[in-house]
């Protein structure tokens, strides 16, 4: 039997570090109103339901018009529209309101599934596009790491990681 279960630590990054997950975070907020705000225009024109794969193949039109969006990693980019992908589905199944623009420091946060390593006798975590980063190590991470989400709350950093064991 698979059992999916998550491991919060608090991080501990420097200066550098703190600036870059925070344009990580708002580079993600961002391509999330924009899509949602797709969405909704493209509703308002009679066009229909727009899913991951059409708002995704629209990430590198938005690359090339922002150039700040080539800073982040691309797959969180990815991951906050496979997210409003999910909010749509959980409202279309009644399960949920309809998705509402994300705003500015509430629930920063971005998700990386991929291309991150974890040093558990080191105490350290290595993202893509921010390097190795410190974190406290309060109890031993189970299981075979699936993804990773970082996220602010009260002033400080965490990192979740979702395993698989």
């Amino acid at each position: 039997m698979q059992r999916l279960q998550a491991f919060k630590y608090e991080l501990m990054p420097n200066g550098q570090q703190q600036r870059s997950m925070r344009r990580f975070a708002g580079a993600c907020r961002f391509v999330f109103n924009k899509a949602l705000a797709a969405q909704k225009a493209n509703r308002e024109t009679g066009g229909k339901f727009m899913n991951y794969v059409a708002l995704a193949n629209q990430l590198p039109k938005w690359k090339q018009e922002f150039a700040w969006l080539k800073e982040s990693p691309s797959q969180a980019l990815q991951q906050s529209l496979k997210d409003l992908d999910r909010a749509y589905q959980n409202f279309f199944a009644q399960r949920a309101a309809f998705p509402q623009f994300k705003k500015k420091g509430q629930c920063e946060s971005f998700r990386v599934p991929q291309g991150f390593e974890i040093d558990q006798a080191n105490s350290r975590i290595k993202l893509p596009k921010l390097g190795w980063m410190r974190y406290r190590n309060s109890r031993d991470i189970l299981g075979t790491a699936k993804n990773i989400t970082i996220s602010q709350s009260g002033g400080k950093w965490f990192a979740s990681i979702q395993t698989e064991r």
